[in-house]
């Protein structure tokens, strides 16, 4: 029953693959498409989602505290096996994404199909959190030391990320509770609408056979954290705050996805190992499929 309510969603990604492979509408639409959703519509979506979320109440607080907590013991972890085998910033930075960041696209479609408008708001909260941290962080893994020590720079990188403005600006009318007047919220709504299938298309349309024939190990090791050990840690992580439902949900579905193709792109700016990326992305994206469901059941059942 859940392989039936999720395989549109992937079958999604199949088709973006098959049409970018075809060239289909042209080799310049997948680059602007992908620009539009990130720049305007999948914006749009975070916040109509996020203005009307309840920020106040204390089960969504304890998301927050444990979004934090999930992805930082990861990054601990990953520092800990760096000080033992030595990894350059342009290896270490890929496999830090790989393994923390999330494909967003993904898992809210998963999430608005299990859980409703109450799933988005929660992912809206998540990522509210999540993402300024996993950009902070993963600047952070792909640069050289001195990189680091300039906060301002980093701090002005990670604000231009249209995505962080958003959740800004959708917190902000949340928590004062303005809301979207005037029609905005349907505005945004319709916009918002085109923007998780578009970005399921543009995630096939990333995808990178070729760049499986990169080191093996290192896709494997990354995809098995990613897409196994992470939902489990999340699970152990939503116990402890005593998160359950939809909440708990969020984490667990957030921590299964595999990481996002723009990772790649960040990769490729910070000057990192590019074709291990878009392998890390490939593998991962290929193996949720089995993976995804498998997680899920197991979330279900306890």
């Amino acid at each position: 029953m859940l392989f039936i309510t999720i395989w549109p969603i992937f079958a999604l990604i199949c088709l973006g693959h098959v049409l970018a492979r075809r060239n289909f509408p042209s080799a310049e639409f997948w680059p602007a498409a992908e620009r539009l959703n990130y720049h305007v519509l999948f914006p749009a979506l975070l916040v109509s989602s996020l203005a009307n979320a309840p920020v106040r109440d204390p089960q969504i607080l304890r998301l927050g505290g444990a979004t934090v907590l999930t992805i930082l013991i990861a990054v601990a972890v990953l520092y800990a096996l760096r000080a033992v085998h030595h990894m350059p910033p342009a290896r270490f930075g890929p496999l830090v994404q790989g393994i923390v960041r999330f494909n967003t696209y993904l898992a809210l479609s998963i999430l608005a199909t299990l859980e409703g408008i109450a799933g988005l708001e929660r992912a809206a909260v998540y990522l509210a959190v999540a993402v300024p941290l996993v950009n902070v962080l993963a600047i952070v893994a792909l640069s050289d030391a001195g990189t680091a020590h300039r906060p301002f720079v980093l701090i002005a990188t990670v604000f231009r990320n249209p995505l962080v403005l958003a959740c800004v600006i959708g917190a902000c009318l949340a928590l004062s509770e303005v809301g979207l007047p005037y029609g905005s919220d349907r505005f945004l709504k319709l916009m918002g609408e085109g923007s998780l299938p578009l970005g399921l298309l543009c995630v096939g349309a990333a995808l990178r056979p070729a760049s499986l024939r990169q080191d093996i190990k290192g896709l494997l090791g990354a995809g098995l954290a990613r897409l196994l050990i992470m939902p489990v840690l999340a699970g152990i992580v939503a116990r402890v705050f005593g998160l359950s439902g939809v909440e708990a949900m969020v984490l667990v579905v957030f921590s299964a996805v595999p990481a996002a193709p723009t990772a790649y792109v960040l990769t490729q700016q910070l000057k990192g190992d590019g074709p291990f990326m878009a392998g890390i992305v490939t593998f991962q994206t290929l193996l949720a499929v089995a993976t995804i469901p498998a997680v899920l059941l197991l979330f279900s059942a306890l």
